[in-house]
């Protein structure tokens, strides 16, 4: 019994110690193909809709943080088997609160891989990691359902696993795929949503057509800033990447 609890008490410093243990770059070919595993997670119709709830877990919980931000009190995040999410708030149904925390989610997942980018850039591949894992303790108290509790332990049990028991060089290339699939998925779902919006030709619930109701703009307009933002942190947090030396 002592063991364990001796165990339990290293614990903290031994994960503190692996986050902020720097690692070196990776080589070329592990740069390239973490780039290509990312790209296949987006092109391969089966694996886009397995990880697409990755970036809807990052777009619900950017909703929430700014609705929390901009003082309105979080109810809870749903997550469902369609990849579709909902995050509840209170507060004014109008005002700058409420347009901050509609236009957050779908630039979550840009703002999240830039940081990352940056976060890989300095060396710190496996506290990346363990970043997210706190990240997605701190959404899992506020899920209000069975699915999106499933889909968030899921997620958490693989980070804990690599970060955890995978080797150095299987944390950094896990922590690659991560950033890469977070800046290049940002603008593939702009785009969908997108795609949906011109199936119900603008009439629909998307974020975009909530902004277009919430201010004198409208939905497409708010379309073209998710873009911007997206493809904007793609070119700033890929620069940073591709200019950290490699071994």
């Amino acid at each position: 019994m002592s063991g364990v609890l001796d165990t339990l008490r290293s614990l903290p410093g031994e994960i503190w110690d692996r986050a902020t243990t720097v690692q070196p770059a990776p080589g070329q070919v592990v740069l390239v193909g973490t780039l290509l595993v990312a790209l296949a997670l987006l092109a391969v119709p089966t694996l886009w809709h397995l990880s697409r709830h990755v970036l809807t877990i990052v777009h619900e919980a950017a909703h929430g943080l700014v609705a929390v931000l901009s003082g309105r009190r979080l109810s809870g995040i749903r997550l469902h088997s369609d990849t579709s999410g909902l995050t509840v708030s209170v507060g004014k149904p109008r005002g700058p609160g409420m347009v901050a925390t509609a236009f957050a989610g779908y630039v979550g997942p840009a703002v999240l891989g830039l940081g990352a980018a940056w976060v890989l850039g300095q060396g710190y591949a496996v506290g990346l990691l363990w970043g997210l894992l706190l990240a997605l303790v701190l959404v899992l108290v506020q899920i209000r359902n069975w699915y999106g509790l499933w889909s968030v332990l899921v997620t958490g049990v693989v980070l804990v696993g690599v970060s955890w028991w995978g080797s150095a060089p299987v944390q950094v290339a896990v922590a690659y795929v991560v950033t890469w699939y977070l800046l290049l998925g940002a603008p593939r779902a702009v785009l969908e949503m997108q795609s949906q919006r011109r199936r119900t030709r603008g009439r629909g619930t998307s974020d975009a057509d909530v902004l277009g109701r919430l201010t004198p703009l409208p939905g497409g307009f708010w379309v073209g800033a998710f873009l911007v933002v997206c493809v904007g942190a793609l070119v700033l947090g890929g620069s940073w990447i591709l200019q950290r030396p490699l071994l």
